[in-house]
């Protein structure tokens, strides 16, 4: 018999802060994408009990709608926790001695957006909806604007804008809220139905997305203490300074008898 080879064993430390880091992909798995597959499915049972006559339950239809202003909810909870961990985390946190006034006016964009989504769930008349759903999506576009939050890039003509976390993520949030908007209306005309299958295709795209872009910033972020040496490390070359010495020979253990 030949000769096994045993790595090392290594336990990832995590701190607060990086269970913090974690909270936005969690909470995306294990809350918005199930909801989006019940949306879904809830979506295509209305669909075919009004198009192909289908013998499904009525509720189908209500249902489809409920949840998905429950996923629409979701969604702006979801980006607004990455947003604020980005801002806490990078200034607030790392660097006390903000400015107290740029913090009060944050916090206030913060409470406004939450309190624009939760009118949104109230008001009855087509230009009231729509009026709080932009205004959600401003308080959304605004926190995000802030110099803490990692956008890849801002130039609409480069490929790194279409398909970076962030941007998909805030266009996915101005969908959901225009077909929460819209969703009494799809009730009463066909126009605003074929609109919401529209949008909602779209959306399925941007959640396909969604899904690829964040694993990938999933392995591209190191944990807190890892940072001061990651960030010596040549992105361009590939290489980080002294990983030749740092390389570990696994163990080789020869079986006994």
């Amino acid at each position: 018999m030949g000769g096994v080879n045993r790595l090392p064993t290594r336990r990832v430390s995590m701190e607060f802060v990086d269970w913090l880091w974690i909270l936005h992909p969690a909470l995306a798995v294990v809350v918005i994408y199930p909801l989006m597959g019940m949306v879904v499915f809830l979506g295509r049972q209305t669909r075919s009990r009004r198009v192909d006559r289908a013998k499904l339950p009525p509720t189908a239809g209500r249902d489809h709608r409920d949840l998905g202003k429950w996923l629409t909810t979701g969604m702006v909870a979801v980006v607004l926790v990455a947003i604020a961990v980005s801002i806490v985390t990078r200034s607030f946190w790392s660097a006390p001695g903000q400015d107290p006034l740029r913090a009060g006016s944050l916090l206030l964009v913060l409470v406004g957006t939450v309190v624009a989504l939760l009118v949104l769930w109230r008001v009855q008349q087509r230009w009231q909806r729509f009026l709080f759903a932009l205004l959600t999506w401003a308080g959304v576009l605004g926190l995000g604007a802030q110099p803490e939050v990692w956008r890849v890039s801002d130039d609409l003509g480069t490929f790194a804008f279409w398909t970076a976390h962030y941007w998909t993520g805030v266009g996915l949030v101005a969908l959901m809220l225009f077909s929460m908007a819209i969703s009494p209306d799809t009730l009463r005309r066909l126009a605003w139905r074929r609109v919401h299958l529209a949008v909602s295709m779209m959306a399925a795209v941007l959640f396909l997305i969604q899904g690829i872009s964040g694993s990938k910033d999933l392995l591209e972020i190191p944990l807190s203490w890892q940072k001061p040496t990651i960030w010596q490390c040549d992105f361009n070359a590939r290489r980080c300074p002294g990983a030749e010495q740092a390389m570990v020979k696994p163990t080789v253990v020869h079986p006994v008898g």
